[in-house]
């Protein structure tokens, strides 16, 4: 947990509003087609790199789309639309957005709430794949 906990603080500096435009030259490793992981920002090489790209892999491939289009989005957006990242511990993968709008004097912002057991508990469904047998 406490890796997670690192990637987060270095996701929230890369994207806020200080820090994003150093990302918009990155903006293409977040488009269409593209692995989510492909565009992590953590340094590559790095321990903490593999855990958080294997957490990504994890996701169902529906996030990973999602989080990548929001995060294209962002970086596409004039000037670069600011990110706030956060995660909760949870029993299924649940993923909340929100957008707070653009105003005439401040750019607004996307907060990406994630939700899942700890990253390395692993899920029952992970198991067989199957219903135990009925005895109707």
């Amino acid at each position: 947990m406490a890796a997670f906990q690192t990637v987060l603080s270095y996701l929230n500096q890369a994207f806020s509003r200080d820090n994003i435009q150093q990302l918009v030259a990155n903006r293409e490793n977040f488009a269409p087609g593209r692995a989510l992981a492909q565009g992590a920002v953590v340094k590559e090489g790095t321990r903490l790199h593999a855990l958080w790209t294997e957490y990504l892999g994890k996701l169902p491939p529906s996030f990973q789309d999602t989080i990548r289009a929001l995060v294209y989005h962002s970086l596409s957006s004039d000037p670069p639309t600011p990110i706030t990242w956060a995660w909760a511990p949870g029993y299924d993968y649940e993923l909340t957005l929100w957008q707070s709008p653009d105003t005439p004097p401040t750019k607004g912002g996307i907060t990406i709430l994630l939700k899942s057991r700890y990253p390395s508990d692993r899920h029952p469904a992970e198991g067989t794949g199957s219903f135990p047998e009925s005895k109707t």
